[in-house]
């Protein structure tokens, strides 16, 4: 049997809150917002019960964040695209921020069975002055459990219509990629993390985000394979390769953080569930 879940989420301000109102089809909900850092931060976490995609399942999250919200998403644990025979296993997002909004899109590593068919759709649409902090960490097999990624593949697409696009497909039969010294180099996580803004950022702005990115990669052990760029006007892109997750999420959690205080002036806060 397969899955469609579907999940509207709406961020708004209501004075000095941002509030979240939320509707779902199937299983895919948020759990209740809390406010750690007060009113103007909404947190909530996303949770798909069945714990994972097969073939012929989707994922649909549409997320939107009105004038002034500022929305926090994370996962209670890794999105998992488990071994399929044929069909495709999807999951979409769609984020679309108003003037001033913020959102943080933070969820944990998605992991790729061997054997899966898998595709990972990310769309944003901002409106000027909106900013979007978020990354994407994808992970190939289980290696802890000696279960290396063998047979299958799976799709990425990220896209801010118009100004940004990337997409690439990796195949457990691509062994220029996946070994390849330009390429993955035997390694089996990535990740890309990203400032994005509805506007052109201004040279100050942006040089300080790239700054802040790469003082953190510098003093971190994944410094050899990391960096950090900005591919155009709109967008701070930071790249890693390593050989397991952890690392990895530990990097992007910094640069967060940094990112946080430097750029948008707010606290050092992680989310409690990270914690868990």
């Amino acid at each position: 049997m397969s899955w469609h879940a579907q999940l509207q989420l709406d961020y708004s301000r209501q004075g000095a809150r941002t509030v979240a109102r939320h509707l779902h089809s199937g299983p895919l909900r948020i759990l209740q917002s809390l406010y750690p850092e007060g009113d103007a931060v909404c947190h909530n976490v996303l949770v798909h019960p069945p714990g994972g995609l097969v073939g012929g399942d989707t994922l649909d999250l549409q997320v939107r964040a009105a004038a002034g919200a500022h929305g926090l998403i994370t996962t209670p644990g890794a999105t998992r695209f488990y071994r399929s025979d044929e069909a495709l296993a999807v999951q979409r997002t769609h984020l679309t921020l108003e003037g001033d909004a913020r959102i943080e899109w933070l969820p944990l590593e998605t992991i790729c069975y061997s054997g899966c068919r898998a595709e990972n759709r990310l769309t944003l649409e901002l409106a000027p002055q909106a900013q979007l902090m978020g990354w994407d960490v994808t992970a190939l097999g289980l290696p802890h459990a000696d279960l290396p990624f063998v047979d299958g593949f799976v799709q990425q697409h990220l896209e801010l219509p118009g100004v940004w696009l990337e997409r690439g497909r990796v195949g457990a039969d691509d062994a220029l990629l996946l070994d390849g010294p330009a390429a993955l180099a035997g390694m089996r996580c990535w990740a890309t993390m990203y400032l994005v803004c509805g506007q052109p950022m201004d040279r100050a702005y942006k040089a300080s985000a790239l700054d802040a990115a790469r003082e953190v990669i510098a003093a971190h052990a994944l410094a050899e394979t990391a960096g950090a760029t900005s591919p155009n006007a709109q967008t701070v892109v930071v790249r890693v390769v390593a050989p397991q997750v952890e690392a990895v999420m530990g990097l992007l959690r910094q640069i967060r953080l940094a990112w946080r205080v430097q750029l948008w002036k707010m606290a050092a806060s992680t989310p409690r569930i990270w914690a868990m």
